[in-house]
């Protein structure tokens, strides 16, 4: 095959793998190469990130949901050793920010589950929106602080905390567990009791886990190395908010929240990502 990807294979590429193929899958149908597979998700990926960066601002909001979801890269954590770069492989995960009403992801993070990333997530969620919101998310600590630093006042914040049975053991151990207890907690402002919930971000980390193999429990094929994946998670966010119709919406949360005015096709996504 040629040295320059043809634009007819990086399309196909590009669909397997926001359609939750693995790269090894994708090089079993596309007949690409792995490695030229991963160099084409780095470079669309970057594009993708410009794109959300350029994109998203001055959302009028109303109701954003915030939470946290876990992945690992190279090895798991507690494998890790003194010869690994603890920065850059173990647990990572990715914050994410979603519109409660258009759906529409405004921001999200790669990076540790620490107070620097948490505060760095919330800011730039903050500098995106144009308006008050309510903001929603679970009982991690860090966020009160990140939130304080970012909004200080101008925010209607509650967190929520459910408490869960113990996990069952035998055949249906990998189930879900049942929710036992749901608690509701006004931080800051006057939120909405009603409406303090992170049930849409939760959804959003189920597709989050369909359409990136490596974010799939119980998998080999996680991410190797952080950039592949902070370029999954981006092709993956761009692609939810412009290409992929919402079926409860009808239409893609970037024409819901007024960003864009048609339904994007990939090659626009790609056009857009900066993609030759």
């Amino acid at each position: 095959m040629a040295n320059v990807l043809s634009r007819a294979y990086q399309e196909l590429v590009i669909r397997c793998l926001v359609d939750g193929a693995s790269v090894r899958a994708t090089e079993r149908i596309s007949g690409v190469h792995r490695d030229t597979i991963c160099r084409l998700l780095v470079r669309v990926g970057e594009g993708c990130e410009s794109l959300m960066d350029v994109t998203m601002h001055d959302l009028a909001c109303q109701r954003i949901q915030v939470d946290e979801i876990w992945s690992f890269v190279g090895k798991k954590q507690r494998r890790l050793t003194a010869y690994d770069d603890a920065t850059k492989s173990g647990d990572m995960w990715t914050f994410v920010a979603i519109d409660a009403d258009s759906k529409l992801i405004p921001c999200y993070r790669v990076g540790k589950r620490t107070g620097r990333e948490a505060q760095a997530f919330i800011a730039d969620l903050e500098s995106r929106l144009s308006n008050r919101v309510q903001l929603s998310s679970d009982a991690l600590s860090a966020y009160v602080e990140a939130v304080e630093l970012s909004f200080g006042s101008n925010v209607d914040y509650g967190q929520i905390v459910k408490s869960y049975e113990a996990e069952p053991i035998g055949p249906g151990r990998y189930s879900p567990p049942r929710v036992v207890s749901v608690e509701r907690t006004p931080i800051t402002g006057a939120p909405d009791h009603a409406h303090i919930s992170t049930s849409y971000v939760e959804r959003q980390n189920l597709t989050m886990r369909m359409s990136m193999r490596r974010f799939t429990r119980l998998t080999n094929a996680f991410s190797k190395k952080v950039e592949n994946m902070r370029a999954a998670v981006a092709l993956h966010f761009a692609h939810y908010n412009f290409v992929r119709i919402h079926k409860t919406l009808r239409v893609t949360p970037a024409m819901e929240a007024g960003i864009s005015n048609h339904l994007w096709s990939v090659p626009e996504l790609l056009d857009a990502a900066g993609s030759n």
